[in-house]
């Protein structure tokens, strides 16, 4: 048992693990709003349904037009001043969202929310391969994962403890402490975090541009499968608070734990899953989360038409922990691929269109689920399982396309 433990340390640089711990302060920050954006919205400041979709989406629509550009950025200055900027424009996005009273007033807060994420995401991924050894960045991003995950869940549940829809002030004091959190990432970032040297052949990576990443097939049918399991799959998580209190009276507290339920799951079983995927198909392995996310969005719709209350919420937190084996699937795979298939002088913009194919599926998601919420709740979990069976077959379509010497995760070599 001591050897399996010990198997599972993925032996990364300390740079590595300082720059984890700034995320792990924002996603806290992150996880007290995640789950009760949508409900604050709505249920706080009046906002219809579609609409509060809408301002959710927003923020994932405007990261679609930052990241290229982050992107750009990133191959230019360098990940770690990018995501220094990011976390700036974080810090007065988050917080502008305690001002809202109107849906114009939210749509701002969502525009400028939007470009810090836009910038946020490649940059962060960028640095992060960046400092890590080829053979470890499965680990690396299974890290992140556990990282972003513990981190949002930690911050659900207290959130759940604080948010009220009888007091609004509650939710004013979850925007302003999230903000703080990305000041907290930020004094991190420049105090530990080194940027690290890109070089190719001894020499500065040459310029290149979005054309030739567009013209990698393979890396193109990645980041499109991407999108289409975060719409279905990922974003369904902003629909599912709303869903729960509204449909099958779920209180605040009991969302909260519902998300540390996929919390605990993920911390515990990432980094065991990475290690298991070594020298699996990755496409393989995708393939069996897009089934296993199907089977719990029928659950969810099972769950809506049979309970409520106190029994739904434990089935919930049930079907939650099953979701969170499939997130941790995709954490062994997506962005080590992606990393994998990249040109090292274009990695941020590799890494930009990585993190534009889940600004798609989050700004589609809630926008889409919104309206699919308002027209039919229990309907609109078996749209999003299909569409997750969908992206199992593509990804097992796809394998052929990925080049034969990464079409597995790479076996770590012994420190």
């Amino acid at each position: 048992m001591i050897r399996a433990v010990r198997s599972l340390d993925p032996r990364l640089p300390r740079a590595i693990y300082t720059l984890q711990l700034g995320g792990l302060v924002s996603a806290f920050g992150n996880g007290m709003l995640i789950p009760f954006l949508f409900i604050y919205l709505h249920n706080v400041r009046g906002i219809g349904l579609g609409v509060a979709g809408l301002i959710v989406g927003a923020n994932a629509v405007v990261s679609v037009v930052a990241g290229p550009v982050a992107g750009s950025l990133v191959d230019r200055y360098g990940g770690r001043n990018v995501l220094g900027l990011a976390l700036i424009v974080l810090t007065v996005g988050y917080g502008s969202f305690a001002l809202v009273h109107e849906p114009w007033q939210g749509f701002v807060a969502a525009v400028v929310t939007g470009v810090g994420n836009g910038f946020f995401w490649p940059a962060q991924s960028t640095l992060l391969a960046g400092l890590s050894p080829p053979d470890r960045r499965h680990a690396t991003f299974a890290m992140q994962r556990v990282m972003m995950n513990l981190g949002i869940g930690v911050g659900a549940l207290v959130g759940g403890l604080i948010a009220s829809t009888d007091h609004p002030r509650t939710f004013t004091a979850l925007f302003l402490l999230d903000a703080a959190t990305f000041l907290v990432y930020l004094g991190v970032l420049l105090g530990a975090v080194p940027e690290p040297r890109r070089r190719e052949g001894g020499e500065p990576l040459r310029a290149g541009s979005y054309i030739e990443v567009l013209r990698h097939r393979a890396f193109v049918a990645v980041v499109g499968l991407n999108a289409l399991f975060i719409f279905a799959g990922m974003s369904g998580f902003e629909l599912l608070p709303v869903f729960a209190k509204n449909e099958v009276s779920v209180n605040e507290g009991a969302i909260g734990a519902i998300f540390f339920v996929n919390t605990v799951v993920i911390v515990l079983a990432q980094l065991p899953i990475a290690k298991l995927s070594e020298g699996h198909r990755r496409m393989r392995v995708l393939s069996v989360l897009g089934v296993l996310w199907a089977a719990c969005w029928v659950a969810v719709s099972i769950v809506g038409g049979t309970v409520d209350g106190r029994t739904a919420a434990v089935l919930l937190a049930i079907v939650m922990g099953a979701f969170g084996i499939g997130e941790c699937l995709h954490g062994a795979v997506q962005a080590p691929l992606v990393t994998d298939l990249a040109e090292p002088r274009l990695l941020g913009r590799y890494m930009a269109l990585s993190a534009l194919s889940w600004q798609l599926g989050f700004a589609l998601g809630p926008a889409v689920g919104g309206f699919l919420l308002s027209v039919s709740p229990l309907g609109t979990w078996l749209v999003w399982a299909a569409l997750c069976a969908l992206g199992a077959a593509l990804a097992i379509r796809l394998e052929r396309a990925i080049p034969s010497g990464i079409q597995r995760t790479p076996v770590a070599q012994p420190a």
